[in-house]
Order: structure tokens, then C-alpha cells, then sequence
């Protein structure tokens, strides 16, 4: 199976927050953030693998800065690395100044898709060439994301988690 670059991958969803996605606040609600991410992903993840995808997990959502009302939202979703059957997304989310049209990052995510066939078995996916540097500095930390949560749900043994081992020894 021939590698992908993060590029390849890409998804890039601009949108308009409206009146019915805002909480009393006038800010988009974080379950229609989330709902917007995930779609993203999926159609990364899907472009990457060209299979099936489903989500397996949100590893991380960072809602840093409060989205108002009538808001240009831009996710860009992109897979940063893989593994035999899984692949993580990250994913930024940008809000664009109304009058000058200045973009400023608004929040981030990392979600996990496993790719499956049409019984809903995992199949391999192909493996990820980073290119730029902050592809290469968010491959590298995929898997001792990965390690991580292998460790803390019991299912790799602290001492065989090489990449995390290297951050503490």
C-alpha cells in the first residue's frame, strides 16, 4: 500500500453559525462544534483510507475561544498519522473576523477512525508521509498519544510504551 501525505487528506468545511446552533449566550453550542468536527474528520479519514470509516474515539477538544453568533467557522481537518487499521485526525477550527476578514484559531481536536469493510471488520490503511513541520511535530506525537491511552486503558504495559519512556527517562 503506497503512503499518503496529511495533504491528501484534507477537509476543509466553512460555515455560518446560525440562531438554532447558539446557546443562550449567542455563542455555537459545543455539541454542534463537535458534530461539525466529526464530519470532517470522517471525510478525511475516508479520503485517506478510501474504505468505510467510523469514529473511534475523541481524543482531545480544546474549545479555547467562544464562537458568536453569525460567525464564519472554518474546520480543516487532516489525518496526522496511522496505524494498522486506525488513523488520527487533528483538526483546527478557525473564526473569521466579520469586517477585516482576519482568521484566529478558535480550537482544535484529535479524533481516531478505524476504517472497515463492508461487514464492519477493520482493513489495514495506508501509511502517512508528513511534510511540513507541524505535520511532522503532530505525527511524532500521535504515537505517544497512542501509547498513552494504550497504557492508561490497560492494554500495553508502561514499561513497553517506548515513546513515553523517552519523555520521563
Amino acid at each position: 500500500m503506497q503512503a499518503k501525505y496529511p495533504s491528501d487528506s484534507i477537509c476543509i468545511m466553512t460555515d455560518l453559525v446560525l440562531p438554532g446552533e447558539t446557546n443562550p449566550l449567542n455563542n455555537l453550542f459545543g455539541g454542534e462544534l463537535l458534530a461539525r468536527m466529526d464530519r470532517a474528520a470522517s471525510i478525511a479519514a475516508r479520503r485517506h483510507s478510501r474504505r468505510i470509516v467510523v469514529t473511534a474515539s475523541v481524543n482531545h477538544v480544546a474549545f479555547n475561544r467562544a464562537i458568536p453568533l453569525g460567525s464564519v467557522v472554518t474546520v480543516e481537518a487532516k489525518v496526522s498519522r496511522t496505524f494498522k487499521t486506525s488513523m488520527e485526525i487533528y483538526i483546527d477550527v478557525w473564526t473569521e473576523d466579520r469586517e477585516s476578514g482576519t482568521k484566529a484559531k478558535a480550537n482544535e481536536a484529535i479524533y481516531t477512525f478505524v476504517a472497515v469493510d463492508e461487514t464492519g471488520r477493520p482493513v489495514e490503511v495506508p501509511a502517512v508521509e508528513p511534510q511540513t513541520e507541524i505535520e511532522k511535530q503532530r505525527y511524532d506525537a500521535a504515537l505517544r498519544r497512542k501509547q498513552l491511552s494504550l497504557v492508561l486503558a490497560g492494554k500495553m504495559s508502561p514499561h513497553d510504551a517506548t515513546e513515553l519512556k523517552a519523555l520521563f527517562l
